[in-house]
C-alpha cells in the first residue's frame, strides 16, 4: 500500500497580527500560502487550501514523472 508523502502545514502570525497558512512539500519544494480570513475557523480554510494543495501537488508529480 504506497504511504501518502508528508506536506508540511505551518499557521504563522505575522507582526500585524494577521495569520498566513502555509503548506509545504519538503520532497517536490512546492509550498502554497494564504492569508486567513479572520470571520472564517481557520479549520474550514485549512481543509479547502489542502485540497488546491494535493491537486496541485498531484499534477506536479506526474508532470515530473
Amino acid at each position: 500500500m504506497p504511504t501518502e508523502k508528508p506536506i508540511q502545514v505551518d499557521l504563522i502570525k505575522l507582526a500585524s497580527g494577521e495569520r498566513l497558512l502555509r503548506l509545504s512539500e519538503p520532497t517536490s519544494g512546492l509550498c502554497l500560502e494564504k492569508k486567513m480570513d479572520p470571520r472564517q475557523p481557520v479549520v474550514r480554510q485549512k481543509e479547502r487550501l489542502m485540497k488546491t494543495f494535493a491537486a496541485a501537488l498531484s499534477r506536479e508529480l506526474t508532470v515530473a514523472a
